[in-house]
């Protein structure tokens, strides 16, 4: 049975995508910065008759957390086959760069960047004893440099600036990271869910979490094959 990791697992997305790969036969890993969380997200899935999942505490800000993460996976798995790097935060408003905080804005990146590259490399080695294995971040479509400079943009998405430089910076991360592990067997891709009803945008998407989570369980099941260093979302591929 192969293996996953996802943090920011116990609810919205993560918990979705956790709770699709789990009935796809996968045996799912849900990363929870609460453990009481964590255990709760559980206890749902086992009352839906799914029972191949399993808790790890994470906060993906907080090295120590992280470390101590990946000690405990190690404890239960030799290998890990895919790493969902899912937890994220939208930030407070404004986040427009003419008057963002850099309190704000180093706290949104903190978890989004900075937090999923500590994460992703203290989950490497589980991945590289997998053979082939996967690495898929999670991004937005607010991130596209191309959509935002394309005639006709949406200017609201600038009041996102903070939140989407982070996963801007995410899909660099990806593409950089996918080219230093060419030759290991580890596919790194982005994918965007959409703009989903989670406590992330205060319930305001326009998607929901199951539709959301489905281009993520797409890629994580092979739904793209052969794809590394590529952004996607349900309708195929997003120009970076």
């Amino acid at each position: 049975m192969k293996t996953v990791f996802i943090t920011g697992a116990n609810k919205g997305i993560g918990f979705e995508t956790a709770k699709q790969l789990a009935q796809s036969g996968y045996f799912v890993y849900l990363g929870s910065r609460d453990k009481t969380n964590g255990l709760e997200a559980i206890k749902k899935l086992n009352e839906l008759g799914i029972t191949n999942v399993d808790t790890i505490t994470i906060d993906i800000a907080d090295i120590n957390s992280v470390r101590q993460a990946g000690h405990e996976l190690e404890a239960k798995i030799s290998s890990l086959d895919i790493l969902i790097n899912n937890a994220g935060i939208a930030g407070e408003l404004p986040q427009d760069f003419t008057t963002v905080t850099i309190e704000n804005l180093r706290r949104i990146f903190d978890t989004n960047f900075f937090g999923t590259v500590q994460t992703t490399q203290a989950f490497l080695p589980l991945l590289k004893k997998a053979g082939q294995a996967s690495i898929i971040n999670i991004s937005s479509e607010v991130s596209s440099i191309a959509m935002r400079t394309e005639p006709g943009r949406n200017l609201n998405l600038d009041k996102y600036n903070a939140y989407s430089s982070s996963k801007t910076a995410i899909n660099a991360f990806t593409v950089m990271l996918a080219n230093e592990l060419h030759d290991t067997g580890i596919s790194v891709n982005s994918v965007t869910p959409g703009y989903t009803a989670t406590d992330l945008n205060q319930f305001q998407g326009v998607k929901t979490v199951e539709e959301g989570a489905a281009p993520i369980v797409k890629l994580a099941t092979g739904g793209h094959p052969g794809a590394n260093a590529k952004f996607f979302m349900d309708g195929g591929e997003v120009a970076w």
